[in-house]
């Protein structure tokens, strides 16, 4: 399933990079989609959207509904 994230923080290449490391780890099958300018993170999962967030956010960047 498709899930949206607002992310904040991500200001370089190296952010995204590791945002998408975070997800990978929670779903090694997960896709990624990232827009750093809009702060949107799209993943393509069918791990839970909170196990998804938490792995955002123990990255260190702020996760909004």
């Amino acid at each position: 399933m498709k899930q949206s994230f607002t992310v904040t923080g991500m200001t370089c290449g190296h952010c995204e990079k590791a945002v998408t490391r975070a997800v990978k780890q929670a779903d090694p099958n997960a896709e990624v989609a990232i827009d750093r300018s809009a702060n949107k993170v799209e993943v393509q999962s069918d791990r839970p959207r909170e196990v998804l967030a938490q792995a955002i956010a123990e990255e260190g960047y702020a996760v909004a509904a």
